[in-house]
C-alpha cells in the first residue's frame, strides 16, 4: 500500500505534502517523492528509502509552488529505487499511484512501439504516459483523463498534475481509497483522513469508479459514467495528534500501552451495563435466521477470526468456516443461502478481503465487517457495521486493534447466542460481566513490561522460535509468532501443542526456545506434558501463566511471564499482551525497525 497526497493551495504546499508523507509513512516506506507546479514548469523531487531522505533533498533543491502530489510508496512493480519512485512525469504530466494496473505490460508495450520512453519499471509510469499522449494531443485534463480511465485494469487512487494547468489536480479512484478535503480557499487529495487532519477536518470519501477535479475553489465529482455527481461532506474524526508517539519510543509500544483505554471504549459501544447486555448496530439482518457463519481476513485479523470461530461455536452453536481473503475465492467455496460472512480488517481496504466481501455479496451472503475505519470501503459495502475503536494504528505490526477486534467478536458471538436461544440472559449477563473486566486486566498484564523486557536477550539470539498454544491460545500462539517475524526478522511458527509430536519436535534443542501459553485451565495439563516433552529434548521453555499455572509448571524455565488469573472468555485479549511485548522487546534488543519493518506495509491494497 502506498500513501499519496495532493494540494491546490495558496501558500507553499511542500512543507505540509512532506508532513501528510509523514502521517502516511505507515502505508509504505521505499522511497518518496513530491512534485509542484511552478514558473510553468513541474518540479520533481525524489529518493529512495526513508521520508527523511526526502526531506534531505529537499533541504538541497527545494520544490516551490502553491500547487502540487505527493507519494511515499510501498513497491510492488520495480525494485525501491529513486528511478522507480513517484511522482512519475512525462513533460507535460505528473502522478502519484496507489494499486496496481494489472494490463501495464501490454499498454506499456503499445506505448514503447509509439515511441514512448519510460524511466521506471513500474506499472504507475504507464498512466503518465496514456494521459500525457492525450494532452500533447490537444486534449484537456478533463479529455485526457476520460479517455484513460477506462483502459486501466486494476486498481488505483490516483492524483494527476498538469503543466499547464498550474491552478488544479484530476484525482481518481478505483479499488483504492481515496479521499477529498475541503479548507479556506484551499482543496486537498488524500489516501486518508489522517494525512489531512491539520489541513481539515470537512472530507468526503469518494465512490468507486469516482474521478475528480480539484480546484482552489472546490471539486466536482463524476462517477464512472462520467456523470456530475455530488457526495456528501462529512466531518472526519481525524487527530492531527494522533500521530505522536508522546513519552513513548516507538508507536508500536504506544499502542500496545493503550490497549486498555481502546478496548474499554469498543467494549462501551457493544454494551448496555445498565441491563448487562449485548446491543448492536441497527442492522437489517435477522441473526436468528442465520445458519452458518463464513470468516475471511488476512494476517493477524485472520488469527482474531481463529480466536472468534472457538466463541461462535461454543456460544451460538453456529458452523463457522474461515480462509485466509488471498485463497478464499479461488478454492471456489460453497455459500449456503442465508449464511452469514463476517469481515475482519484494521483498514477495511484490503484488496483480498474486499475482493471476497465482493464475492460473498454477489452470492446472497449477508455481510458483517468488523473494521477500525468506519469510513472504509468495506464498511459502506457492509449490511452490518461493527466498528472498533482503537484510533489510528500506526505501527505495521497490529497491536491494539487485535485485542479490539477480539472485544467486538465476542460482544457479537454472545449476542448471536441470544439470538439464537442458545444462551439465557443469566449467561449473557455473565459474559458481559467477564469483558468488562477486560481493561483492567490488559492493564495489570501490562505491569510485566520490565520482566518481559529482561527476557528478551534470551529470545535475541536465536535464529528459530516455536510458539505453542492449545484451544483459544493456538491462534495466539501463531499470532505471537507472526509478531516476532515481522519486526525482529527471526523465523517463528506458531503450533497446536498437540501437534508437537508430529513433526516440529524434530527442530528442538538448546538453540531454539519455546514461548509456551498456558492459562490454568481444562487444557493446562495437556499443554504442560508438551512443554516436558521440549524440556526432555534440551528445548527451553519460556512460559506465559498465571500464578497456579507457573507454580505447577515453572520450574527449569528460561523465563517465566506471570498473568493476572483471568476467565477463559478474556484469555485471548489477556495473553495478546504479553506476546506483543515480547517481540517488541526482542526487536529493540536486535535494532530492528520497529515501526516500519522491512518490505511491509500496514495494508495491502492489491493482491
Amino acid at each position: 500500500m502506498c500513501g499519496i497526497i495532493g494540494i491546490v493551495g495558496k501558500e507553499e504546499v511542500t512543507d505540509r505534502l512532506v508532513d501528510g508523507l509523514r502521517r502516511m509513512e505507515y502505508r509504505g516506506y521505499d522511497s518518496a517523492g513530491v512534485c509542484t507546479l511552478h514558473g510553468g514548469q513541474l518540479v520533481r523531487r525524489r529518493a529512495e528509502g526513508k521520508l527523511a531522505n526526502l526531506a534531505k533533498e529537499l533541504a538541497v533543491n527545494d520544490a516551490p509552488g502553491n500547487v502540487g502530489i505527493a507519494h511515499t510508496r510501498w513497491a510492488t512493480h520495480g525494485a525501491p529505487t529513486a528511478n522507480n519512485a513517484h511522482p512519475h512525469a512525462t513533460a507535460e504530466v505528473a502522478l502519484v499511484h496507489n494499486g496496481i494496473i494489472e494490463n501495464f505490460r501490454e499498454l506499456r508495450n503499445e506505448l514503447e512501439e509509439r515511441g514512448r520512453v519510460f524511466e521506471s519499471e513500474t506499472d504507475s509510469e504507464v498512466v503518465a504516459h496514456l494521459v500525457s499522449e492525450q494532452v500533447e494531443q490537444g486534449a484537456t485534463p478533463e479529455e485526457a483523463v476520460k479517455a484513460v480511465l477506462p483502459r486501466l485494469r486494476g486498481a488505483f487512487a490516483l492524483a494527476i498534475a498538469f503543466r499547464s494547468h498550474p491552478d488544479m489536480l484530476i484525482g481518481a479512484r478505483l479499488g483504492s481509497p481515496l479521499v477529498l478535503g475541503f479548507g479556506d480557499g484551499e482543496t486537498f487529495l488524500g489516501s486518508d483522513a489522517l494525512a489531512l487532519a491539520p489541513l481539515t477536518q470537512q472530507i468526503t470519501y469518494l465512490e468507486e469508479g469516482d474521478w475528480i477535479v480539484v480546484q482552489r475553489a472546490g471539486a466536482q465529482v463524476y462517477d464512472a459514467d462520467n456523470n456530475p455527481v455530488e457526495r456528501e461532506v462529512t466531518t472526519s474524526g481525524a487527530s492531527a495528534a494522533a500521530v505522536e508517539k508522546g513519552n513513548f519510543r516507538h508507536f508500536m509500544q504506544k499502542e500496545i500501552f493503550e490497549q486498555p483505554t481502546v478496548v474499554a471504549q469498543t467494549l462501551q459501544s457493544y454494551i448496555r451495563q445498565v441491563d448487562r447486555s449485548v446491543a448492536l448496530p441497527d442492522m437489517d439482518i435477522d441473526l436468528s435466521e442465520i445458519r452458518r457463519v463464513t470468516i475471511v481476513a488476512c494476517g493477524t485479523s485472520y488469527y482474531a477470526g481463529m480466536v472468534a470461530k472457538y466463541w461462535f461455536e461454543q456460544f451460538a452453536r453456529l458452523p463457522v468456516d474461515i480462509d485466509v481473503a488471498s485463497e478464499f475465492r479461488y478454492r471456489d467455496p460453497v455459500l449456503e443461502p442465508g449464511g452469514l460472512a463476517l469481515f475482519i480488517s484494521q483498514s477495511g481496504e484490503t484488496a483480498d478481503t474486499l475482493a471476497a466481501l465482493r464475492h460473498c455479496k454477489a452470492n446472497g451472503q449477508k455481510i458483517a465487517v468488523v473494521v477500525n475505519v468506519p469510513t472504509s470501503s468495506m464498511a459502506r459495502e457492509a449490511d452490518l457495521l461493527l466498528p472498533t475503536h482503537a484510533g489510528p494504528e500506526i505501527g505495521v505490526a497490529s497491536t491494539k486493534a487485535f485485542t479490539c477486534q477480539l472485544a467486538v467478536l465476542a460482544a457479537l458471538a454472545a449476542h448471536m447466542a441470544v439470538k439464537r436461544g442458545m444462551m439465557s440472559r443469566e449467561e449473557e449477563a455473565e459474559v458481559v460481566d467477564h469483558l468488562m473486566e477486560a481493561p483492567a486486566m490488559l492493564n495489570a498484564a501490562l505491569g510485566y513490561d520490565d520482566e518481559i523486557a529482561a527476557m528478551a536477550h534470551h529470545i535475541a539470539p536465536a535464529r528459530d522460535v516455536l510458539y505453542l498454544g492449545r484451544g483459544q491460545d493456538y491462534p495466539l500462539a501463531l499470532e505471537g509468532a507472526l509478531k516476532l517475524k515481522e519486526i525482529s526478522y527471526i523465523h517463528a511458527e506458531g503450533y497446536a501443542s498437540g501437534e508437537m509430536k508430529h513433526g516440529p519436535i524434530a527442530l528442538i534443542d538448546e538453540a531454539v526456545p519455546v514461548i509456551v501459553l498456558a492459562p490454568s485451565g481444562p487444557l493446562f495439563e495437556k499443554t504442560v506434558s508438551n512443554m516436558q516433552e521440549v524440556r526432555a529434548r534440551g528445548g527451553k521453555v519460556v512460559l506465559i501463566s498465571d500464578g497456579d499455572g507457573i507454580e505447577t509448571a515453572g520450574e527449569d524455565c528460561i523465563g517465566l511471564v506471570h498473568m493476572p488469573e483471568v476467565h477463559p472468555l478474556i484469555a485471548p485479549l489477556v495473553y495478546s499482551v504479553p506476546i506483543q511485548l515480547l517481540a517488541y522487546h526482542v526487536a529493540v534488543v536486535k535494532g530492528t525497525d520497529v515501526d516500519q519493518p522491512r518490505n511491509l506495509a500496514k495494508s495491502v491494497t492489491v493482491e
